[in-house]
């Protein structure tokens, strides 16, 4: 395997390369299991302070107590109720942390749902995945991104290498799949919309000349609740099957979260994760990204379209536009 695509060594990256973190402030969404509660409880046991952003008050409240038991002396965790499904609840409690906070170091992009069995509408119309995956993250990282400039700190947003199964394409024509419903190609549109979305947020900061920030990742396949959410039953059972022969655990899974947002020597833009069978397992590098993905145009009509539909304000005009 490249070097290239192993920047830390043959092994991969690992935790050893995570920094003292104390005086520093992270936001996780979706850290009440699986690999986002792996993820704040690396970060709690290396001194940082971490919020976590849940839908549900009762397992968020239980993970809070069980991730207390794993923070340094001078960690901190506390969260927030918030449903990325519905952008009324992002925008309160992105409003609710801004009162309360001057800064931040780094949001991490992680709640994900997984291919819903039949079309589910959030209560702004939109696609179920593409509204929780991509719009509510996309929504949420603006209402925080003062914070997180103040702080010097990094957007990273969780993919997964199922961009590029799902969708060739973002389909602008039937962008919320009123037509023509799949599980996988909604579930992989959501991804690739992680991408682009990050990729265009860098594209747009740089213009600017304005320090990048934007940091990408994807867990590979790990054994986590987030497949059985909402899942069919026979897709349920492949899920199974597949746990059994190729998924590593959680803790594997959120590496590549830690890397992009706490190792000093993360790029922006590049896709952090497993990089053995497609991205699904091995060892922490550097994977690739689908063709699509890396479609300017399509991005940035992404961009646009996601302010409209969102109320977004980034006030980050697109690259080559007068205001440039």
């Amino acid at each position: 395997m490249s070097t290239q695509l192993l920047p830390f060594g043959k092994k991969g990256w690992n935790y050893g390369r995570v920094p003292d973190l104390s005086g520093r402030h992270y936001a996780i969404t979706g850290g009440n299991t699986g690999i986002g509660f792996e993820t704040a409880k690396m970060l709690l046991q290396n001194n940082a302070q971490v919020t976590i952003f849940c839908r549900s008050e009762e397992r968020t409240r239980q993970a809070v107590r069980e991730l207390a038991d794993f923070r340094s002396v001078n960690a901190k965790i506390e969260y927030e109720l918030m449903d990325l499904a519905n952008l009324e609840t992002v925008r309160m409690a992105a409003d609710r942390f801004v009162g309360f906070h001057e800064k931040l170091d780094g949001l991490i992009n992680n709640t994900s749902i997984v291919m819903v069995p039949e079309r589910v509408e959030t209560p702004q119309g939109f696609e179920l995945q593409m509204g929780a995956n991509h719009f509510g993250h996309f929504l949420f990282s603006s209402l925080l991104f003062d914070l997180i400039q103040k702080g010097n700190g990094r957007v990273v947003t969780v993919s997964s290498v199922a961009h590029r199964w799902g969708a060739e394409k973002i389909d602008f024509d039937d962008l919320h799949f009123e037509k023509n419903y799949t599980p996988m190609a909604a579930f992989g549109q959501s991804k690739l919309a992680n991408i682009m979305f990050m990729l265009e947020l860098n594209r747009r900061l740089l213009a600017q000349e304005r320090p990048v920030n934007g940091f990408l990742c994807h867990p590979g396949y790990a054994a986590t609740n987030a497949q059985r959410v909402g899942s069919g039953f026979f897709t349920r059972i492949g899920l199974e099957v597949m746990n059994v022969m190729f998924a590593h655990s959680p803790f594997h899974g959120a590496k590549s979260q830690v890397l992009a947002l706490t190792d000093p020597d993360a790029k922006p833009g590049l896709f952090y994760g497993p990089t053995k069978m497609r991205g699904l397992s091995g060892p922490v590098g550097v994977t690739p990204i689908s063709h699509a993905a890396v479609d300017h145009e399509a991005a940035s009509r992404l961009w646009d379209v996601s302010e409209e539909l969102t109320g977004a304000e980034w006030n980050l005009p697109p690259v080559g536009s007068a205001a440039n």
